[in-house]
C-alpha cells in the first residue's frame, strides 16, 4: 500500500465564486486552480493553505445543487503514486467500488472512487507529473 497523505477534503456548494471568496478572505487559504470537469458540468476549485501545498480544499459546484442546509463534504481524497496498482489492489480485496475506471483530469491528474465500510466516498488521486 502506497498512500502517502491526505490529498484533499472534497466539499459541495452551490456557488464556487462566492465559496473561493469565502475561503481565501475568511479562512486565509489560497485559491491555486479552477478547472471544468470532464463532463462539462462540473466546477472544481482547489485551494490550499499558505506555505502548506501538500493538502488541498477541493470545492465542487455541479454535482448536486440539493444541499442541506449544513453543506456537504463530499469525500475525502488520499495521495497515492501508482493508480493503476491501487485500482488492482482495491479490486483485490473486493472493496466497493463506486468508479470502475480510473478517471484523468484535463491537468493530467488521475482518480477513482470507492466506499467505505458505512458508504462513505473515499477517493485515490495521483496529482499530475510535474516536468
Amino acid at each position: 500500500m502506497a498512500i502517502r497523505k491526505i490529498e484533499h477534503i472534497g466539499i459541495m456548494v452551490k456557488d464556487i465564486e462566492a465559496s473561493i471568496t469565502f475561503y481565501t478572505s475568511v479562512l486565509g487559504l489560497t485559491h491555486k486552480t479552477t478547472t471544468v470537469h470532464t463532463n462539462g458540468i462540473i466546477k472544481l476549485a482547489f485551494l490550499s493553505f499558505p506555505g502548506h501545498e501538500e493538502t488541498e480544499i477541493e470545492l465542487i459546484q455541479g454535482y448536486n445543487d440539493n444541499l442541506p442546509a449544513e453543506g456537504k463534504v463530499h469525500h475525502l481524497a488520499f495521495t497515492v503514486d501508482d493508480i493503476e496498482s491501487e485500482l488492482t489492489r482495491i479490486r483485490e480485496l473486493q472493496v466497493s467500488l463506486h468508479d470502475t475506471e480510473i478517471t484523468t483530469l484535463p491537468n493530467g491528474s488521475r482518480y477513482f472512487f470507492f466506499h467505505g465500510p458505512d458508504g462513505e466516498h473515499l477517493e485515490l488521486f495521483q496529482p499530475e507529473k510535474s516536468a
